[in-house]
């Protein structure tokens, strides 16, 4: 039987079955990774009551960009887990600042570290472990801690996901994926993290094959759904830019 292709044909159907109440994460560390069309796309849909996973909460970028930023003041989400939560110049004005300190939305704040770590963990089926990070912190008011070997731990537990967005640079029909750079951060931990997995690809879709197996990054077996990222203007992160980055 013929392999089922991964790819669709736009991002608007690449996002269409997301339901109100998902849990989603982004990837981005730095631009390159991070799915600016998936996040227009998701927008326009509009699904509500999400709980977005993200290293930031948006906005800071500018010329500002799609981010999750824009997904909270479009009164799609209901909270946030990220490692940083506020900006992290005194001269930024995060759009979201508003919406936490109002009470409009959650926000949990997860240490960098412990954050892709309970993605890593859902993907690979462990359901919780101890860490020594935060330990002694507000973090760890009021949560388990246990002492090994006389160091305490503090109890953390697995995210597993309903989606990832994510972007990568190179990708078969299949969905094996090769990531630029920074694009290699959260990427890969969303990725097995989640019921379904949503990539934006930078360069033209190859066929089965066509990436040597020692240069896959992420196997298909992960991917659900591959969009291409169109020439600019439709597609957002400058073509342009990419290649003078390589």
């Amino acid at each position: 039987m013929a392999q089922k292709s991964k790819v669709v044909a736009s991002f608007q159907e690449a996002v269409a079955d997301v339901a109100d109440g998902s849990v989603i994460a982004f990837g981005g560390f730095a631009m390159p990774g991070v799915p600016f069309n998936l996040i227009r796309a998701l927008k326009e849909q509009g699904a509500k009551r999400l709980t977005l996973i993200a290293n930031t909460t948006g906005g800071a970028q500018q010329p500002r960009m799609p981010d999750i930023g824009m997904l909270v003041e479009n009164g799609q989400v209901a909270k946030v887990i990220c490692a940083f939560t506020a900006a992290t110049r005194p001269t930024d004005v995060l759009p979201f600042t508003k919406y936490y300190e109002s009470g409009e939305v959650e926000a949990e704040l997860v240490p960098q570290g412990t954050l892709a770590e309970r993605m890593r963990a859902a993907g690979a089926g462990v359901p919780a472990f101890y860490t020594p990070t935060a330990v002694g912190t507000e973090l760890a008011e009021g949560r388990e801690t246990r002492v090994i070997n006389g160091r305490e731990y503090l109890l953390e537990y697995a995210l597993p996901l309903d989606y990832a967005f994510i972007r990568a640079r190179k990708a078969d029909t299949f969905g094996n994926l090769r990531f630029h750079r920074a694009q290699r951060n959260f990427n890969p931990v969303m990725a097995t993290a989640a019921r379904c997995t949503i990539v934006e690809v930078d360069d033209p879709i190859l066929p089965v094959g066509s990436i040597d197996a020692d240069d896959v990054h992420t196997s298909g077996i992960f991917v659900k759904r591959l969009v291409q990222v169109p020439p600019e203007p439709e597609g957002i992160w400058p073509t342009k830019r990419q290649e003078r980055r390589r």
